[in-house]
Protein backbone atom coordinates (compact mmCIF):
# COMPACT_ATOMS: atom_id res chain seq x y z
CA UNK A 1 0.00 0.00 0.00
CA UNK A 2 1.21 3.40 -0.99
CA UNK A 3 0.31 7.03 -0.82
CA UNK A 4 -2.78 8.64 -2.56
CA UNK A 5 -1.85 10.32 -6.36
CA UNK A 6 -2.46 13.77 -4.42
CA UNK A 7 0.18 13.12 -1.66
CA UNK A 8 2.36 11.88 -4.51
CA UNK A 9 1.91 15.07 -6.34
CA UNK A 10 2.77 17.36 -3.13
CA UNK A 11 5.85 15.02 -2.28
CA UNK A 12 7.11 14.82 -5.94
CA UNK A 13 6.33 18.86 -6.17
CA UNK A 14 4.01 18.74 -9.04
CA UNK A 15 0.09 18.57 -9.31
CA UNK A 16 -1.74 15.73 -8.98
CA UNK A 17 -3.19 16.05 -12.75
CA UNK A 18 0.49 15.88 -13.48
CA UNK A 19 0.45 12.10 -11.58
CA UNK A 20 -2.33 11.16 -13.49
CA UNK A 21 -1.09 11.66 -16.71
CA UNK A 22 2.03 10.22 -16.33
CA UNK A 23 0.03 7.00 -14.60
CA UNK A 24 -2.12 7.27 -18.21
CA UNK A 25 0.93 7.37 -19.91
CA UNK A 26 2.70 4.50 -18.68
CA UNK A 27 5.51 6.47 -17.26
CA UNK A 28 4.65 5.50 -13.50
CA UNK A 29 2.61 2.49 -12.66
CA UNK A 30 -0.19 3.02 -9.24
CA UNK A 31 -1.04 -0.29 -7.20
CA UNK A 32 -3.52 -2.21 -7.68
CA UNK A 33 -5.37 -0.09 -5.25
CA UNK A 34 -4.36 3.03 -7.09
CA UNK A 35 -1.96 4.19 -4.42
CA UNK A 36 1.34 5.08 -5.49
CA UNK A 37 4.68 3.48 -4.18
CA UNK A 38 7.09 6.73 -3.75
CA UNK A 39 9.92 5.08 -4.20
CA UNK A 40 9.12 2.81 -7.13
CA UNK A 41 7.28 6.38 -8.46
CA UNK A 42 10.34 8.15 -8.39
CA UNK A 43 12.67 5.40 -10.12
CA UNK A 44 10.28 5.48 -13.08
CA UNK A 45 9.38 8.93 -13.27
CA UNK A 46 13.10 9.78 -13.53
CA UNK A 47 14.05 7.27 -15.92
CA UNK A 48 10.78 8.04 -18.35
CA UNK A 49 11.49 11.83 -17.94
CA UNK A 50 13.14 13.62 -20.56
CA UNK A 51 15.21 16.27 -18.67
CA UNK A 52 14.27 19.95 -19.99
CA UNK A 53 16.83 21.53 -22.20
CA UNK A 54 18.64 24.23 -20.96
CA UNK A 55 17.57 27.67 -22.49
CA UNK A 56 20.21 28.87 -25.37
CA UNK A 57 22.13 31.67 -25.11
CA UNK A 58 22.06 34.26 -27.36
CA UNK A 59 25.28 35.02 -29.15
CA UNK A 60 26.61 38.77 -29.06
CA UNK A 61 26.66 40.22 -32.33
CA UNK A 62 28.89 42.71 -33.35
CA UNK A 63 28.12 46.43 -34.04
CA UNK A 64 29.17 45.51 -37.38
CA UNK A 65 26.46 42.38 -38.09
CA UNK A 66 24.19 44.90 -36.47
CA UNK A 67 24.49 47.54 -38.83
CA UNK A 68 24.40 45.23 -42.06
CA UNK A 69 21.22 43.41 -40.65
CA UNK A 70 19.20 46.91 -40.24
CA UNK A 71 18.10 45.99 -36.77
CA UNK A 72 18.98 48.09 -34.09
CA UNK A 73 19.21 46.25 -30.23
CA UNK A 74 17.71 48.79 -28.92
CA UNK A 75 14.45 48.66 -31.58
CA UNK A 76 14.09 45.27 -29.93
CA UNK A 77 13.22 46.17 -26.74
CA UNK A 78 15.01 43.07 -24.88
CA UNK A 79 14.36 40.30 -27.44
CA UNK A 80 16.93 38.26 -27.62
CA UNK A 81 18.54 37.20 -30.85
CA UNK A 82 19.07 32.81 -31.66
CA UNK A 83 20.77 31.85 -33.90
CA UNK A 84 19.80 28.26 -36.04
CA UNK A 85 21.88 25.57 -36.00
CA UNK A 86 22.81 25.98 -39.54
CA UNK A 87 23.53 29.88 -38.90
CA UNK A 88 20.34 31.45 -40.64
CA UNK A 89 17.79 33.29 -39.10
CA UNK A 90 15.09 31.64 -37.01
CA UNK A 91 11.66 32.34 -37.30
CA UNK A 92 11.57 34.37 -34.08
CA UNK A 93 14.15 36.14 -35.79
CA UNK A 94 13.00 36.65 -38.50
CA UNK A 95 9.62 37.51 -37.25
CA UNK A 96 11.08 40.02 -34.77
CA UNK A 97 12.96 41.89 -37.11
CA UNK A 98 9.51 41.87 -39.13
CA UNK A 99 7.54 43.62 -36.32
CA UNK A 100 10.59 46.11 -35.73
CA UNK A 101 10.31 47.36 -38.99
CA UNK A 102 6.29 47.26 -38.79
CA UNK A 103 6.64 49.89 -36.01
CA UNK A 104 9.36 51.96 -37.21
CA UNK A 105 7.36 52.36 -40.41
CA UNK A 106 4.50 53.06 -38.06
CA UNK A 107 6.38 55.47 -36.38
CA UNK A 108 7.41 57.84 -39.36
CA UNK A 109 3.67 57.62 -40.88
CA UNK A 110 2.44 59.01 -37.01
CA UNK A 111 5.27 61.97 -37.80
CA UNK A 112 4.09 62.59 -41.44
CA UNK A 113 0.61 62.41 -40.14
CA UNK A 114 1.77 64.85 -37.03
CA UNK A 115 3.36 67.48 -40.02
CA UNK A 116 6.66 66.20 -38.42
CA UNK A 117 7.97 65.09 -41.47
CA UNK A 118 7.47 66.23 -45.43
CA UNK A 119 8.28 64.68 -48.29
CA UNK A 120 11.66 65.02 -49.99
CA UNK A 121 10.61 65.48 -53.59
CA UNK A 122 8.04 68.25 -52.63
CA UNK A 123 10.16 70.14 -50.34
CA UNK A 124 13.29 70.11 -53.16
CA UNK A 125 9.94 71.52 -55.75
CA UNK A 126 9.26 74.37 -52.92
CA UNK A 127 12.85 75.43 -52.65
CA UNK A 128 13.44 75.37 -56.40
CA UNK A 129 10.44 77.13 -57.20
CA UNK A 130 11.21 79.76 -54.03
CA UNK A 131 14.84 80.44 -55.73
CA UNK A 132 13.31 80.79 -59.44
CA UNK A 133 10.97 83.46 -58.43
CA UNK A 134 13.32 85.37 -56.40
CA UNK A 135 16.09 84.97 -59.19
CA UNK A 136 12.76 86.49 -61.53
CA UNK A 137 12.34 89.46 -59.16
CA UNK A 138 16.15 90.51 -59.24
CA UNK A 139 16.46 90.05 -63.02
CA UNK A 140 12.73 92.51 -63.49
CA UNK A 141 13.65 95.05 -61.16
CA UNK A 142 16.26 96.84 -62.71
CA UNK A 143 13.65 97.33 -65.59
CA UNK A 144 11.26 98.50 -62.77
CA UNK A 145 14.08 101.13 -60.98
CA UNK A 146 15.88 102.14 -63.51
CA UNK A 147 14.25 104.91 -64.68
CA UNK A 148 13.63 106.68 -61.51
CA UNK A 149 17.18 106.55 -60.10
CA UNK A 150 18.50 107.67 -63.51
CA UNK A 151 15.91 110.76 -63.34
CA UNK A 152 17.10 111.22 -59.77
CA UNK A 153 21.09 111.22 -60.54
CA UNK A 154 20.68 113.21 -63.51
CA UNK A 155 22.54 110.09 -66.13
CA UNK A 156 20.79 108.52 -69.04
CA UNK A 157 18.00 106.14 -68.22
CA UNK A 158 19.17 103.84 -71.00
CA UNK A 159 22.96 103.31 -69.40
CA UNK A 160 21.32 103.48 -65.72
CA UNK A 161 19.44 100.30 -66.97
CA UNK A 162 22.24 98.32 -68.67
CA UNK A 163 24.52 99.17 -65.14
CA UNK A 164 22.19 97.96 -63.06
CA UNK A 165 20.99 94.61 -64.87
CA UNK A 166 24.92 93.65 -65.49
CA UNK A 167 25.79 94.42 -61.45
CA UNK A 168 22.36 92.44 -60.82
CA UNK A 169 23.62 89.40 -63.20
CA UNK A 170 26.78 89.38 -61.81
CA UNK A 171 25.64 88.59 -58.62
CA UNK A 172 22.76 86.15 -59.53
CA UNK A 173 25.58 84.04 -61.13
CA UNK A 174 27.73 84.18 -58.07
CA UNK A 175 24.79 83.10 -55.75
CA UNK A 176 24.56 80.39 -58.11
CA UNK A 177 27.19 79.21 -56.86
CA UNK A 178 25.60 78.06 -53.69
CA UNK A 179 24.38 74.23 -53.55
CA UNK A 180 21.20 73.62 -51.14
CA UNK A 181 21.48 70.23 -49.85
CA UNK A 182 18.63 68.81 -48.50
CA UNK A 183 19.90 65.12 -47.22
Amino acid sequence: MGISIRAYGRYRGVSDTAVRKAIAAGRITAEVDGTINPVRADAEWAASTRAPDPPLAAPARPARARAASGVDVDDLAGVAPVTAKGGGNTYAQARTANEVLKAQHHKLRIAQLKGELIDRSQAMAQVFALARAERDAWLNWPARISSMLAAELGVDPHTMHVALEREVRQHLTELADFNARLD
